[in-house]
């Protein structure tokens, strides 16, 4: 178990950010920093760690576990969907094809749960029933599972905005042209197998992998997965041993993603709005054993700790490419 020194002593040279000399112009997204270079992205995933679309703070080591996740499942994933993953040169670079990409997130749902403003509960709670075009029963609980995974789709503001995501139907991405309809059927049917995977590859680990979030672009016509892959900045988990238990008591699941952060929010009444409580040191120090912790019990690999400050390393490791 990665100690509390270690964590405490990395806090002081997070990768906040980060600048590769002759690459270009900077994009930056919520945790990425990126660079197009020759119809290649470079993509550095930073410590930054947002919740709510608003950058809250900064955890050690996140930017490697989010960037290593993701391209374990890129190549668990590859036979249903090709992705833009080309090479990991560095445990927080990924160089990856530059797709256009498309202005929807698929959300994936299997339960009904959740504390954002576009979670399902979140409306439910409220007396909602027809929620993001799909009609709900009377009588569901918080966090339980529903009779087949949903779809609920929002839209996907360009990397640097300070939109938040908002919901969508399938209906009105069909009707308003936001995606040609045949093309945003594949997604769906893709986004519901990667679903269906990533649930069944999860259980063997013993999670339930509760919802998650796909992004695709365009190659060359194809349509291609991007971004990143059930990870614990776009995917909640639970673990499976004790869920039932929990739920027949009304207790909340156990967590192992990034959701205590947002319940730590929430119970202060931040959902996204106005100046954030700022995240104290234990939080910090949780956020950063829980994403190793995901990232081991998934992969069944032992994190390697890097040694801070990382910018040099990276920058190193880019430059010596031949893009």
């Amino acid at each position: 178990m990665l100690q509390k020194k270690t964590i405490l002593h990395a806090l002081t040279s997070v990768l906040e950010t980060i600048d590769v000399p002759g690459l270009g112009k900077k994009y930056q997204g919520k945790v990425r920093d990126f660079y197009k270079v020759d119809g290649k992205r470079i993509l550095i995933t930073t410590d930054r760690q947002s919740a709510f679309d608003v950058i809250l703070g900064h955890i050690p080591f996140k930017g490697a576990v989010l960037n290593l996740l993701a391209a374990f499942w890129f190549e668990k994933t590859k036979q249903i969907i090709p992705n833009h993953l080309t090479e990991v040169p560095h445990p927080n670079v990924l160089i990856a094809n530059d797709c256009v990409p498309l202005p929807v997130e698929m959300v994936v749902r299997g339960y009904i749960s959740g504390v954002t403003k576009t979670s399902i509960w979140y409306s439910y709670e409220k007396g909602e029933r027809l929620i993001y075009g799909i009609n709900f029963p009377e009588g569901l609980k918080k966090n339980q599972k529903l009779p087949n995974p949903v779809i609920t789709p929002t839209t996907h503001p360009e990397a640097g905005s300070t939109v938040h995501d908002e919901r969508l139907t399938r209906e009105e991405i069909i009707k308003r042209k936001i995606i040609p309809e045949k093309l945003y059927k594949q997604m769906e049917k893709v986004a519901l197998n990667l679903f269906d995977y990533g649930s069944r590859f999860c259980k063997r680990r013993g999670l339930i992998l509760i919802d998650t979030k796909y992004e695709f672009g365009l190659y060359k016509g194809q349509l291609t997965l991007i971004d990143e892959i059930h990870t614990p900045d776009s995917s909640r988990f639970w673990i499976a041993k004790t869920y039932l238990q929990r739920f027949k008591k009304g207790l909340e699941p156990e967590n192992f993603d990034k959701e205590f952060l947002r319940l730590w929010y929430a119970k202060r009444g931040y959902r996204g709005e106005g100046k954030p409580p700022e995240m104290p040191i234990e939080l910090v120090v949780a956020l950063a054993k829980r994403y190793i912790g995901v990232y081991e019990k998934i992969t069944g690999k032992i994190f390697k700790v890097q040694k801070y400050p990382i910018e040099k390393e990276i920058s190193t490791s880019i430059l010596n490419l031949h893009i």
